[in-house]
């Protein structure tokens, strides 16, 4: 097994109600299967999976046991999300290029649609929320410009009040037909989020992510029913998908591959969120182009995926290998090539 560390800067760097993330570290992971190599990418993020010395020396155990038994054995045994994703992808790449098909087929499940070809899948557009709520809808209104259908607004760093004026702003220079989502990072408290929710709903918000912080897990259920719909995001850094849908806690699961363990596990967890009648979108925790490669291709085994969260590689200032998924006019091309698709291994 190869494992490359390495570092992508953002530009302009993401800030969240959690803080702002300037630069993106973490390892490329090389596996040979079946004769061919496959392309894995382990890229931590604090609060979501484990620091990167952790992912390191799981991916250094991973080798260690692979060596002594097999790569099956040394993928069970990973307990460390970003490290399990590295492995994951990268045997899951090789398995798909020796079988000469595209990733996303092999993630349909017993009753997928294997010969289905998936040529685009929608995204949204995320915008942050800093500067006048002028400057903001004219950030929206450049996205719609652009193509996009569907919009995301970072809240969570200011009043509910002036975060309203902002939504408002935005609603009025895109129209009723653009869907507007929300994202609060866990920044509200409970009563500050019912204040929210009930004057998004006013808004025509179509749902509001991570409204309460992850300790406040119980409080998401209470704040479904009130027009708009309740997304789960940093709940699954703590808590399994199984969990979060047994507690009927959201109508909607943002499901990043890194902090789920890999692309194997995200299509099952969407698999899942289709039978208990909850929506699965797949975003990413802003990674470099393998990662996201993978996501797109997790998104692109979904039937009928709503609007995903993976319009994020024009963030990377300079990314590890030609894009093979780029977007444009709000959707995502999904790679037809053998594997990733990538060109070369980074």
């Amino acid at each position: 097994m190869r494992v490359d560390p390495f570092t992508v800067a953002l530009s302009p760097p993401l800030t969240t109600a959690r803080g702002t993330i300037r630069e993106r570290a973490g390892f490329l992971v090389g596996v040979e299967h079946a004769g061919v190599e496959g392309c894995g990418e382990a890229t931590p993020l604090a609060g979501w999976t484990e620091s990167r010395r952790e992912c390191r020396r799981a991916l250094d155990r991973a080798a260690a046991v692979a060596d002594a038994l097999d790569w099956g054995i040394a993928l069970g045994k990973l307990d460390a999300p970003a490290a399990r994703h590295a492995l994951s992808l990268a045997l899951a790449d090789a398995r798909a290029q020796a079988e000469d098909e595209p990733l996303y087929r092999s993630l349909d499940g017993p009753e997928g649609r294997e010969q289905s070809d998936v040529q685009r899948v929608p995204v949204n557009a995320t915008l942050g929320t800093d500067g006048t709520p002028e400057a903001v809808a004219g950030r929206a209104k450049k996205a719609v410009e652009a193509g996009y259908r569907c919009l995301k607004l970072k809240l969570g760093e200011r009043g509910v009040e002036a975060e309203l004026e902002r939504v408002r702003a935005v609603r009025d220079a895109v129209g009723d037909g653009i869907a507007l989502r929300v994202d609060a990072n866990g920044a509200w408290p409970r009563r500050e989020a019912r204040r929210a929710i009930d004057g998004l709903a006013a808004l025509g918000v179509a749902y509001v992510e991570q409204p309460v912080s992850t300790a406040a897990f119980d409080a998401a259920a209470e704040l479904r029913g009130r027009g708009v719909d309740i997304a789960l995001d940093e709940s699954l850094a703590a808590y399994d998908v199984e969990t979060v849908l047994e507690a009927e806690a959201a109508d909607v699961l943002v499901l990043k591959p890194m902090v789920v363990g890999g692309p194997d596990l995200t299509a099952q967890a969407a698999r899942l969120c289709r039978e208990a009648g909850v929506e699965p979108v797949v975003s990413t925790t802003v990674d470099a182009v393998v990662a996201r490669t993978g996501a797109v291709h997790v998104a692109a085994s979904i039937p009928e995926v709503a609007p995903c969260g993976l319009a994020t590689g024009d963030r990377i200032v300079r990314d590890l290998a030609p894009d093979p998924a780029p977007v444009s006019d709000g959707s995502i091309q999904v790679p037809q090539a053998a594997g990733l698709g990538l060109e070369a291994f980074p």
